[in-house]
This record gives C-alpha cells, structure tokens and sequence, in this order.
C-alpha cells in the first residue's frame, strides 16, 4: 500500500447579487457575493475536492448534493471538517495543502494568514503546512472580466 496520496480539485462560482465572499472561511467585504448552494467559498470546495480526490471518494458534490436543503447557504467549513474525519478514519493524515485563488479583486493577500489559520484549524495541521496565494488571469476570461472567482487546490496525504 502506497505510505502518500495526492489530490488536486478546482472550483468556481459566478459573481451575482451580495456584499462580500467568503474565501477559506474568511468573510471578506466585496461589491458582489457569489451564486452557491452553499456559502460559495471556492477555497474551501476546492480543497475539499482536492482531499476527496486523494481518498479516492468522489467530490464534494457526492457528499454535499447541492440538491439537499441541509446545504443551503451552508458554512463550508463544517465540510472540510467531514474531511478531516475521514482522512483520519480511513488513516491518513495531512502532509500539506496548497490553494491558489483565481481572482481579479477582491484581494486576497491580506486575508491569506486567516485563511491558513482556519485551515489548519479544521484539519488539525500546523499552519506551516497550509498554502495560500492568489493570482489574477491578467484579465483574461470569466475571472478578469470579473464575472466569477476560481481556486484550484492539492493535498498531499501521507499514512498515519
């Protein structure tokens, strides 16, 4: 049995009606929210895919059908939680996690220690091994038109 795993996600929501995001489990004032089921943070959907792709366990929507009410407008957190749990249930632990936002505004840089501490938080990690950075697509697409926001994340699991 191999002693690591690696997962990668990606996630995306469209800016629509709203007065701020929520990135990593940060709330952060903007002109716009986003169009989500849930809280919409794409930080922490990608990660929760990232680590479900390295347990071989679907996505975040098996877990969390955006069809069931129980989602509704739910803080994402609580499913990166249930990840952590099954990490540790199956006998991993988190080796590190890396999340890069996809974004023109809002900025995420001073928000990005917050992020990295809920995290680590969540999943029971040193801060040391949580990542986050921001980049922009030089306005390129639906994230430099700013019509939506993106992050892709990978989760190196290792053996407990």
């Amino acid at each position: 049995m191999t002693p690591f795993r690696i997962g990668q996600g990606f996630d995306v929501h469209a800016f629509g009606l709203g007065d701020h995001v929520t990135l990593g489990g940060v709330r952060i004032p903007h002109s716009v929210g986003v169009i989500a089921h849930s809280d919409g943070d794409v930080v922490l959907h990608a990660l929760c895919d990232a680590i479900l792709g390295a347990l071989a366990l679907g996505d975040i929507g098996r877990h969390f059908p955006p069809t069931d009410a129980r989602w509704k407008d739910a803080d994402s957190r609580v499913f990166l939680r249930h990840c952590d749990h099954l990490i540790r249930d199956l006998g991993w632990r988190v080796g590190n996690a890396d999340v890069t936002v996809v974004c023109e505004r809002p900025k995420v840089g001073p928000h990005a220690e917050e992020m990295r501490r809920l995290i680590a938080l969540d999943l029971g990690i040193d801060i040391a091994d949580v990542s986050v950075k921001a980049t922009t697509s030089e306005r390129l697409g639906f994230t430099g038109r700013s019509e939506g926001i993106a992050a892709q994340a990978v989760c190196l699991l290792v053996r407990a």
